[in-house]
């Protein structure tokens, strides 16, 4: 049988949208180690999520997830109405379910970058044209320059507030400028950090019905694995978007789980207390020590050390502790992205954090002594 490559048989493809998509494979192997590189809770979930793992049954697994009983849980937490809320297979099914809902080839998305990379890569796969507008310098919000970037073929805004892998963030009152600029465009406000953070755009949706807000159950409530999160926003807006999902969208598993998660508040708001301290003290240690660095608002911090960004990893890999190469991200050349955990590991983190410094010469003189 002749190779239809070879005998010019018409093969099937993609759209060309889709051939054109840039590939996001974050370095996911290999992970062993104290787990600093990719923003996840460092110590685990609550224990009260494994003890109801435990007693899922083979009838749980055989049956069908039923999203809705969850949602009004998830809905009543964050206190807005469960017609508002969608729970997704993490927010990257948020992203896709926007993407799909409001643009079409010709129309236009707007990012802030550097940022999440599943926005521009969701958003052009829907043949839309993706308009990147760069951070200010030190990384703030140029809300100036996306107001001026907003037309009529603007159907998607999206903004990871507090921002990955920066640590910044927009002000409320530039978020609500850029849905009162963009009325005819979805404005996504990404809060993956909220629990960090502390400040939300929830609910504003009921004065702007084209602002939507997502959540993510992977960061400070330690379930990466199960992946899940919410999309909330305008009633009919929310009613369109569950027309695109699936109904068996998240895993019975991760719906077991979430009620128990939210219940246990103590366990999350004791964990992000603790990152917030680790975080001003990794930001004392590399003031002190001449790293230049932009002050977060997450669960990470994104250093400069140039040439010397690799050999810093690597270091660090041989101490047992990951840490992020963050290099390939616009405006980021010899950045590294460490994420925090608890103050014990903040502690270990300190110290390999001195040694690697000195061991590559990237100490300033004076904390050199």
């Amino acid at each position: 049988m002749r190779n239809p490559f070879e005998c010019g048989v018409p093969m099937l493809s993609p759209r060309q949208a889709v051939r054109n998509l840039p590939t996001y494979h974050p370095p996911l192997g290999g992970r062993e180690g104290l787990r600093l590189d990719f923003n996840e809770n460092t110590v685990g979930c609550s224990p009260r999520v494994l003890e109801r793992m435990r007693r899922i049954d083979f009838d749980d697994l055989a049956r069908y997830p039923e999203r809705e009983p969850v949602e009004a849980i998830v809905a009543s937490y964050l206190d807005v109405n469960p017609r508002e809320t969608l729970l997704t297979n993490g927010v990257d099914e948020a992203i896709h379910l926007l993407c799909q809902a409001y643009l079409e080839a010709g129309d236009e998305a707007c990012i802030v970058v550097p940022t999440f990379a599943m926005y521009q890569i969701l958003a052009a796969a829907t043949g839309a044209r993706v308009v990147s507008v760069p951070a200010a310098q030190d990384f703030s919000f140029p809300i100036g320059d996306l107001c001026r970037q907003i037309k009529r073929a603007t159907r998607l805004i999206a903004i990871a507030n507090p921002n990955n892998p920066t640590g910044s963030v927009a002000s409320v009152e530039d978020l609500l400028l850029i849905a009162d600029s963009a009325p005819d465009a979805a404005v996504l406000v990404d809060e993956a950090y909220f629990e960090f953070y502390g400040r939300t755009l929830v609910a504003k949706w009921r004065e702007r019905p084209n602002v939507f807000v997502a959540r993510t159950f992977s960061k400070a409530y330690g379930l990466a694995g199960l992946r899940a999160g919410v999309l909330m926003g305008n009633e009919q807006q929310m009613d369109s978007l569950r027309r695109l999902a699936s109904p068996y969208n998240v895993n019975s598993v991760a719906l077991a789980c979430l009620p128990e998660a939210l219940a246990d508040q103590d366990y999350v708001r004791r964990y992000a207390s603790e990152v917030r301290a680790g975080k001003e003290r990794l930001q004392s240690e590399l003031n002190r020590s001449g790293i230049p660095f932009w002050p977060s608002q997450a669960n990470f911090v994104l250093m400069r050390l140039g040439e010397l960004n690799s050999r810093f990893v690597g270091a660090m890999r041989e101490r047992g502790i990951l840490v992020r190469d963050r290099s390939r991200d616009q405006g980021c050349q010899g950045c590294v992205r460490i994420t925090l955990g608890s103050s014990q590991q903040t502690e270990r983190l300190l110290g390999a954090l001195r040694e690697t410094l000195r061991e590559i010469g990237a100490l300033r003189e004076e904390a050199r002594s």
